[in-house]
């Protein structure tokens, strides 16, 4: 405890705000257009019309288009890895490679291997997310926004005591901005199943904007659904207007003195899929090669300049508990055993 708060009071960062985007694979990332899948008339409708949005005569032109945010800022001012093109590989541990077990790896660093299922269970292992629950001026300024509703399981909302919004779940707060923001999601469509995602992160925004918590964790979940139903045109539009939101809540974040040049943002998805032309793109699990294969992108007051890594390297998404708790000056311990942080984050 002593060391983590000494390390937190020589920080100049204090939040941390974690978006995923679930699925999300690296090589639309850090290679832009899929030119297989987008000229194939079963996964994309208008073809040319994608093309001119996020096409371009390089990988680098094309995914600059589709991830403004991602690398016209993070990469600038913080750091990116996962593009195994340049050596750079970041990898899930756990075996099954789908979203429970992927996110309970993120938020425990424990790829344990009970935990096997996307079954609404509570999760027995304890969160960074409930560890730092725990810690003096933490404690209540931690909240979560979800669009998939399996969320207050794997982080164990009841014993935990971190708030999770999740899906249908009603925003009773007597801010107006997030009554309407609860009257839209009430009476908004649910094309994939569950609350739009830009729902789910205009709650969050409006939640962090009224009430300062220190940690603020948005989890989206187009960029998963529409590949399963494969709608590669659309599945691109999500991770598009996701990097879009991404932009806005660090615009928002540099707006507000809270939070400005004190916060981290740590952007991440829970597991990959399959590969670069092939229908498996549509799926992931343990029997699909390339769905263990992820990316992370880190930017904040403390974070090392890196930009893209183009070295070779080995990451795993097991790491990323502890190296949250690093970013907010503590050393995350649970019952159970937990992965070392990422090394090269922090500016020494």
């Amino acid at each position: 405890m002593l060391i983590g708060l000494f390390a937190q009071a020589q920080s100049k960062n204090q939040n941390i705000v974690i978006v995923t985007l679930d699925g999300l694979r690296w090589q639309e990332v850090f290679g832009g257009l899929d030119q297989t899948l987008v000229s194939n008339n079963n996964y994309t409708r208008e073809p040319e019309e994608i093309k001119a949005l996020f096409g371009g005569e390089t990988t680098t032109e094309s995914r600059q288009k589709l991830f403004p945010f991602l690398w016209n800022v993070m990469a600038q001012n913080g750091q990116l890895h996962g593009n195994r093109n340049e050596g750079s590989k970041v990898n899930v541990s756990n075996r099954y490679q789908f979203s429970y077990p992927g996110y309970n790896e993120i938020f425990t660093g424990f790829p344990d291997e009970a935990v096997n299922s996307n079954d609404k269970v509570n999760n027995k292992n304890t969160s960074v997310l409930e560890f730092l629950n725990q810690k003096k001026g933490f404690k209540g300024k931690i909240a979560v926004f979800s669009s998939w509703d399996t969320f207050p399981y794997i982080l164990n909302e009841p014993r935990s005591g971190v708030y999770v919004n999740s899906d249908k779940d009603t925003l009773n707060f007597k801010n107006s901005n997030l009554k309407l923001v609860n009257d839209l999601q009430q009476l908004s469509p649910r094309p994939v199943g569950v609350r739009p995602d830009v729902l789910t992160y205009m709650a969050g925004r409006e939640y962090l904007k009224a009430y300062h918590p220190r940690i603020l964790y948005i989890a989206f979940d187009e960029t998963d659904d529409l590949p399963h139903a494969g709608m590669y045109d659309q599945y691109l539009m999500a991770a598009h207007a996701e990097d879009a939101m991404l932009a806005d809540i660090w615009n928002t974040l540099q707006a507000d003195p809270f939070y400005n040049d004190k916060t981290t943002l740590f952007v991440t998805c829970d597991h990959g899929r399959g590969g670069l032309g092939k229908d498996s793109w549509k799926d992931h699990g343990e029997n699909i090669v390339e769905s263990g294969e992820t990316w992370i992108a880190i930017m904040g007051p403390n974070v090392k300049k890196l930009g893209e890594l183009k070295k070779d390297e080995q990451l795993f998404q097991k790491q990323y508990a502890a190296t949250i708790a690093q970013l907010l000056g503590f050393i995350f311990t649970a019952e159970h055993p937990v992965a070392e942080p990422l090394r090269d984050v922090l500016e020494k």
